[in-house]
């Protein structure tokens, strides 16, 4: 498949390489990030009242926000999809001062 010459687009083209099947849903963990627990709470309380499973950690990756939030989505790793729920989380984060930091998931099975 072909894939936008960016972040997203790099990482699915990897996944592809390496033999991973991106038709097959998975869980995709997307992190935002906060500057204090406050914020970070109640965006995650947010996201749990939607239905998603998430966790909020200080890991201190990020000097000035070092709160993490991971909101789990199940999905098909699609760019569009990916790209779709990034700005979501996003828009969402602007209101308490988060902005995201990456996605990851384990690969799908073959």
């Amino acid at each position: 498949m072909v894939y936008p010459d960016d972040t997203n687009g790099d990482v699915l083209r990897r996944m592809e390489a390496k033999g991973d099947d991106l038709t097959r849903p998975r869980n995709i963990d997307y992190t935002v990030v906060f500057a204090d627990e406050n914020s970070a709470e109640q965006f995650a309380e947010h996201f749990r009242e939607l239905g998603h499973d998430v966790s909020v950690k200080e890991t201190g990756t990020e000097q000035d926000f070092p709160w993490d939030v991971v909101v789990v989505q199940h999905m098909v790793p699609s760019h569009d999809g990916i790209s779709n729920f990034e700005n979501f989380l996003q828009s969402e984060a602007d209101g308490w001062g988060g902005h995201n930091d990456g996605w990851g998931c384990f690969s799908g099975p073959s």
